[in-house]
């Protein structure tokens, strides 16, 4: 197990798009596709504070999904093609720009929770007044 507080900050998007770990770098990020392991092997890092949500959905959604959608709309109303070519050409071109992204993109985002220490919000409760001022 190596020092963890003489780790180099590592860069997020060189750790998560690998699937990394945050800390050392060198440790597996994800036990599965998406689902995110306990912790390092390497170096004990635990993994709770990890909460991308559906971060790397919307981000999918956004610049995958939907010039996915766009081409296969274009390719419809340009070509009229049959239903077989949507079949061969739309739908494998909508699921890899789908599906791909988002295993390095939740990699990315972990990594970033932890390289910015983000952690939940908290309400702070302002001081009572205890002087006789009313």
């Amino acid at each position: 197990m190596s020092d963890h507080l003489h780790a180099p900050r590592l860069e997020p998007w060189k750790v998560g798009l690998r699937g990394r770990c945050p800390r050392c770098g060198e440790g597996h990020l994800f036990d599965g596709f998406l689902t995110l392991a306990k912790g390092c092997e390497r170096c004990g890092l635990d993994y709770s504070f990890a909460d991308p949500a559906d971060g790397p959905a919307f981000f999918v959604v956004c610049f995958g999904c939907v010039p996915a959608v766009l081409f296969a709309v274009w390719l419809e109303i340009a070509f009229e093609p049959s239903v077989w070519v949507h079949v061969f050409v739309s739908l494998p071109f909508l699921l890899l720009t789908c599906i791909l992204p988002l295993r390095p993109l939740k990699g990315w985002l972990v990594a970033s929770q932890y390289y910015h220490k983000a952690e939940e919000g908290r309400l702070v409760v302002p001081p009572t007044r205890t002087g006789g001022d009313v």
